[in-house]
């Protein structure tokens, strides 16, 4: 598991591309054949991917989370972003299709991965944070998810929200989970743009071409910087910071948040006449 600590955003101004990068890009995300993980010290949030290729995956144990097991202390939200496949909690079986949404109950000794076919894996994103109760094991299908439809034409930002993990869907302690999908001819996302300052947030842009990118935006509203972001790339967005992007292309990603509170309202917007 990957360790990436906070940056203070005084610190952030004076950082150049690759030091944003190797602090807040994570890389190789979806590895085929490998569970790969990434901790942020942001509300100690762990994000990242499982790609069964050549059998069964196991979601292993870490020292640095000093725990008998992986979910001892923790809740985990599960998005398969790929072919269909299955996970299985504690001996319990659940077909995962494209699109399912899986929230993993703390207490949960073991969590395996499998792909329905290899040619077509599976592709299971994780998000994991510290959780205080256990809620139980649900699953969800994109037709359970609640769908909201946002942005408009004139503004290039037409788009369409598919809450899994929140407040009045699939409960947990911590962890909101969906993903936003950009209408074909739309390319930004989040703007105008915000923060909040109660939780952070991770963003892991997917189903864009290996030729096209995303320019994701990120800092204060006064002193923001950017990332170029490609395929499978996933961006931690500290509670300081705002978090958007404009693609070559429309795309997809997944949102992840964690922190003091769970309502997906709770936003400090950052008036354009503010950014810089």
């Amino acid at each position: 598991m990957e360790m990436r600590h906070g940056v203070h955003p005084a610190h952030f101004r004076t950082q150049t591309t690759d030091e944003l990068r190797d602090e807040f890009l994570a890389t190789g995300v979806m590895t085929p054949g490998a569970v790969t993980l990434f901790h942020s010290f942001y509300d100690r949030f762990i994000f990242g991917g499982a790609v069964p290729t050549g059998g069964e995956l196991q979601l292993e144990n870490d020292e640095a989370l000093r725990a008998d097991y992986f979910l001892e202390r923790r809740e985990l939200g599960i998005l398969n972003l790929g072919g269909a496949g299955s996970v299985t909690v504690d001996g319990t079986d659940y077909p995962m299709a494209r699109f399912d949404c899986l929230y993993v109950s703390r207490g949960s000794r073991e969590v395996t991965f499998r792909s329905g076919a290899a040619g077509e894996p599976a592709k299971f994103y994780l998000n994991s944070a510290p959780a205080h109760r256990e809620y139980p094991t649900t699953k969800a299908t994109q037709s359970e998810a609640n769908r909201i439809e946002l942005g408009d034409e004139a503004h290039a930002n037409k788009r369409v929200l598919y809450q899994y993990i929140h407040e009045d869907g699939i409960q947990s302690c911590q962890v909101v989970m969906g993903f936003t999908e950009l209408v074909a001819g739309n390319i930004w996302n989040t703007f105008p743009p915000h923060t909040h300052a109660r939780r952070m947030e991770v963003y892991l842009y997917f189903d864009l071409p290996e030729d096209e990118l995303v320019m994701h935006f990120m800092g204060s509203p006064d002193q923001t910087r950017h990332l170029v972001v490609r395929n499978d790339e996933a961006v931690i967005s500290p509670p300081w910071s705002i978090h958007s992007g404009a693609g070559t292309v429309a795309y997809r990603f997944v949102w992840g948040m964690a922190g003091e509170n769970q309502s997906f309202a709770d936003m400090d917007a950052a008036p354009l006449s503010t950014i810089r």
